[in-house]
């Protein structure tokens, strides 16, 4: 089961609100612009600005730095700063993201969706030797909450319209956090070094569009009109307990040793317009866990420079849908009603192939240890409409 509080002292994930940057504790925000003068010199500009990108730029160093002084600050209930109730403030997106890569680092989902297309050769002959990954549009990532419109493109040949195969899909987002020069790849070794923190990330696709537009050059509007973040990013800190041993597979020297996955429990719940009207409790669709990726974030980011390209303080990198070996894991629609074939029964007699307007699709995130306590992500949540 989910944590009971998804924001203990163990957590202290960062977000930002019309008042700038802030911290979760419990259900309560601090935001550190009341607190500057109690914070370190070499961090007080960069968490006086109105996003997370400044704080990213300056290091792991400094990042432990502002994490012990504020687990301090909190550490005592009779003695915290004052603190405003999370339901009282409007969170905004915590970063300026300049530039969003999508991976495809799910063995399971990547065989379950070629087997649709492709039955014979379901897993193409590269997937177990290179992360797989695309260019996504920055400018339409939004924050948990915003209201997602259902998009029009080509369906197919001589068809305009409104989609009529919209999915969600289940990620993690890791942000980046100095960069590196262009040209100088990242060693695997110090890859991590370059992992900020985490959070949530809903890749909504409209399936027939994609279907239509990905050959040869891949995604593109079937999936740039809409990305939900959610709005607190844990940090590498808060997550290190949860970290373990990746899957096993051989690989090129530049990607090796892998670095670490991470025991990260996954949910994604729908709630139709008609169980909402007749308070209904959303369905849940599938638990998976994030330990499942092929890839590890380490080897997104030796990857992604190996080329020498330069990553960004900011710059978000997405998992890809995320998808477990059994049936009660898969990280979208198009999996879970076999691209339609197998239609999904919801509590009310309602059927989805795909997402309807008004369906609103919720993301939870946990990593718990024996007992059920642990740290959470808070919701990443959209409504189609």
């Amino acid at each position: 089961m989910a944590v009971s509080t998804d924001f203990p002292i163990e957590n202290l994930p960062y977000g930002v609100t019309r008042d700038g940057i802030a911290v979760a504790i419990d259900d309560q925000v601090l935001q550190l612009r009341d607190i500057l003068d109690l914070l370190p010199r070499s961090v007080r500009d960069a968490c006086a600005a109105d996003s997370l990108n400044a704080l990213m730029s300056l290091g792991r160093p400094r990042w432990r730095e502002l994490r012990a002084r504020l687990t301090q600050l909190l550490g005592d209930p009779a003695r915290r700063p004052a603190l405003t109730p999370i339901v009282e403030v409007e969170m905004l997106c915590p970063v300026q993201i300049g530039d969003y890569t999508d991976f495809y680092a799910s063995i399971h989902h990547a065989t379950n969706v070629g087997s649709l297309f492709r039955p014979d050769n379901p897993l193409l002959p590269n997937y177990r030797h290179v992360p797989i990954g695309y260019h996504g549009r920055a400018s339409s990532i939004v924050v948990s909450g915003t209201p997602v419109r259902r998009p029009h493109g080509q369906l197919r040949e001589g068809v305009f319209g409104p989609t009529q195969a919209l999915d969600y899909e289940l990620e993690v987002g890791f942000f980046i956090g100095p960069g590196n020069p262009l040209g100088e790849p990242v060693p695997i070794a110090a890859a991590e070094e370059q992992l900020f923190g985490v959070c949530l990330v809903n890749d909504w696709s409209a399936r027939d569009i994609q279907a239509w537009e990905y050959q040869p050059l891949g995604p593109f509007l079937g999936k740039s009109f809409a990305t939900t973040i959610s709005p607190w990013v844990l940090t590498m800190e808060a997550l290190e307990p949860f970290r373990l041993a990746p899957t096993a597979h051989d690989t090129l020297p530049y990607l090796t040793p892998a670095g670490r996955a991470i025991d990260l429990q996954l949910e994604v719940h729908l709630s139709s317009r008609k169980m909402r009207e007749q308070n209904l409790p959303p369905l849940r669709l599938s638990r998976g866990n994030l330990r499942d990726l092929y890839w590890t974030p380490a080897q997104f980011v030796a990857h992604h420079t190996s080329n020498g390209c330069n990553l960004r303080p900011g710059d978000l990198l997405a998992s890809g849908t995320v998808s477990g070996p059994s049936r009660d894991a898969l990280g979208c629609l198009l999996e879970i009603t076999r691209r339609g074939a197998e239609p999904l029964a919801l509590p009310t007699g309602e059927m989805r192939r795909f997402l309807e307007d008004g369906d609103e699709v919720a993301f939870h995130a946990w990593c718990e240890v024996e007992g059920g306590t642990g740290i959470g992500f808070g919701e990443c949540r959209g409504i189609v409409g």
